[in-house]
């Protein structure tokens, strides 16, 4: 694994934005990070962000996706002016889609039922996990279409399947790795993302603010627990084609 300075890992890019200082240097080992917005507020922007700061400063990524492929990952990626061909190339990540229609590609031998048991085979995906930092992007749509979880849920039981997955979770970052989850909070019942919420070590919620004809975003630190430097509880961002993520040094009301 790769060693951290301060022992974290930093999301780099300092001459390029200001995140990694906003958010007191870098994320601590042995997190779960948990990015809350709805659509359009910016998840996955922040999660491509993150993902080309770390293998920018030399670690190891595995990158889930519902909604993207592997060349539309790349285009997007491009835009952002985040090259990641070759770190793609040099294995720094390591990239997945995961299908969650008829089928999805965590291995390609299956039945149809093992096709739809999601969240099993996610944790079952030993590749996936040997990575410094796993993202998935977006998490809530794994859960949403997971028929186990689908069912505890209609029987009021999203406690217990929250916490089975958790459990998981706290045997990854055991070893000193980091798994980041973007969730769209208004897909999930309160029961089934509250869990999520309570053991998160960072928490971030993306926002997006009305002022006047302008929406602004911006990034509010619910928690940050090991935090290096000093974390603000509110910061201004935007995404900018070509640029990627720009911290906004206005104040956002």
């Amino acid at each position: 694994m790769s060693v951290a300075t301060n022992d974290l890992f930093s999301l780099g890019m300092d001459e390029r934005d200001r995140l990694n200082k906003e958010l007191g240097g870098g994320i601590p080992p042995g997190s779960i990070v948990l990015v809350e917005g709805d659509y359009g507020a910016g998840k996955s922007a922040m999660s491509q962000r993150f993902s080309y700061g770390l293998c920018e400063t030399g670690h190891r990524v595995t990158m889930l996706s519902t909604e993207l492929t592997v060349g539309s990952f790349l285009d997007q990626m491009h835009s952002l002016d985040y090259g990641m061909v070759e770190h793609m190339l040099d294995e720094n990540i390591l990239f997945l889609h995961a299908d969650i229609g008829d089928s999805n590609n965590f291995s390609s031998e299956s039945s149809d039922d093992d096709r739809k048991d999601l969240l099993r085979r996610l944790m079952e995906a030993n590749v996936m996990w040997d990575a410094d930092v796993i993202l998935i992007d977006t998490f809530d749509a794994i859960l949403r279409n997971d028929p186990k979880f689908e069912a505890l849920v209609r029987k009021n039981e999203e406690r217990q399947a929250a916490l089975e997955i958790i459990s998981f979770f706290r045997e990854i970052i055991a070893q000193g790795k980091v798994i980041v989850l973007t969730v769209d909070p208004s897909t999930l019942d309160e029961d089934a993302i509250g869990p999520f919420r309570s053991i998160a070590d960072v928490f971030l919620e993306l926002e997006m603010i009305e002022v006047g004809n302008d929406v602004r975003r911006q990034i509010s630190v619910k928690r940050f627990a090991g935090m290096g430097e000093q974390v603000g509880d509110t910061i201004g961002f935007s995404v900018r084609s070509g640029t990627g993520i720009v911290i906004e040094s206005r104040s956002v009301a």
